[in-house]
Formats: C-alpha cells, structure tokens, sequence
C-alpha cells in the first residue's frame, strides 16, 4: 500500500498557501481541507474566534482518518506555532504517513497588496485585515527552522502537562464550542 502524505500549509495570511494547496490537491488526488471556506459556509461574514479552533480540529480529525485510509491530505490554515505542527507531525507518524511541509512567506508590502486584492476580487471568500492584525499576526508567528521543514529535525516532546501529542491536541483543538 502507499504511503500517504500530509501536507502541512504554513504561513500568514495572504502568503499563498490555499493556491498551494490547491494545485497539491488537484497534483496528488488529495483531501483538502481549507478552513477559510468552512468558516464562510458556517458562518458567513463573522470570524468567531471560538469557532475557529473547533473547525481546525474537526479538520484535522477528518485529516488524519483519510491519512488512515490511504489518501494524502492539505491542511491548510496556517499552522502558527511549532506545536500545532509538531501535534500533526506525530500524529501522521502514528499512522505512517509522511509528512511534507510548506512554508510561506512573502514581504509585509506584499501581504498587505495581496490582502486588499482578495478582498476587493472575492469578498465572499475573506474578511477585512486591519494592518493592526497584520502586524499582530506576523509576531505570533513561530518560523519553522529547515529541520522542521525537511523532517531531518525530531518531533519536540508535547509541552509540560500533556503526557501526548494527541491529549494535547484535544486540549488545543476542542470538541466543541465552549
């Protein structure tokens, strides 16, 4: 049987992830889950934040069955923090399933031109970005190192408190809607 991949879109927005991600999809037959478009089918024009890691879980869930079927998948919505990957690196381990990540970045001036573009050109599909947002968002972001992204470096211990990977990413990621 082949062994499938996950692949991991890292990145702020506006950087080119979802078109990566859909040529991944349409190139290797794969599962893509963007979140962006799950959140617009649910909610329309509001961005709940407490919805949001709901939805990112879910996808994941969904991810990691089909990885277990056989069939290679995109998770696609940003991947912030070196956990989240790590979460999602062992979690593919633990259904041998390989792992292949991708990050992207592209200069503020251009982040920023890309953002407006969407926003006028597909308003159904995004929210307004303040450059407050923009600014905010590109401090939390952790930067994967190369080892991270060439799978040379080992998958981190879960942070103190998780006994796995998996118990924190049902902390991380909950069920449901609090």
């Amino acid at each position: 049987m082949r062994q499938p991949t996950l692949f991991l879109m890292v990145g702020l927005p506006a950087t080119g992830k979802t078109s990566a991600a859909r040529r991944i999809e349409v190139e290797r037959n794969a599962l893509r889950l963007t979140k962006d478009e799950w959140v617009k089918a649910l909610y329309g024009h509001e961005n709940p934040p407490s919805a949001s890691d709901v939805i990112e879980g879910r996808l994941n869930e969904i991810g990691l069955r089909a990885l277990e079927l056989g069939n290679d998948v995109v998770i696609d919505y940003g991947l912030w923090s070196r956990d989240e990957r790590s979460a999602l690196r062992q979690a593919a381990a633990d259904r041998r399933a390989r792992v292949e990540m991708h990050y992207f970045e592209v200069s503020p001036a251009e982040q920023r031109r890309r953002l407006d573009q969407r926003q006028a050109a597909e308003p159904d599909t995004t929210w307004p970005v303040s450059d407050q947002e923009v600014a905010e968002w590109a401090d939390l972001i952790q930067i994967p190192t190369p080892g991270e992204l060439d799978g040379s470096e080992p998958i981190d211990d879960p942070p103190t408190g998780f006994a796995s990977w998996d118990e924190w990413r049902g902390h991380r990621w909950p069920p449901t809607v609090s």
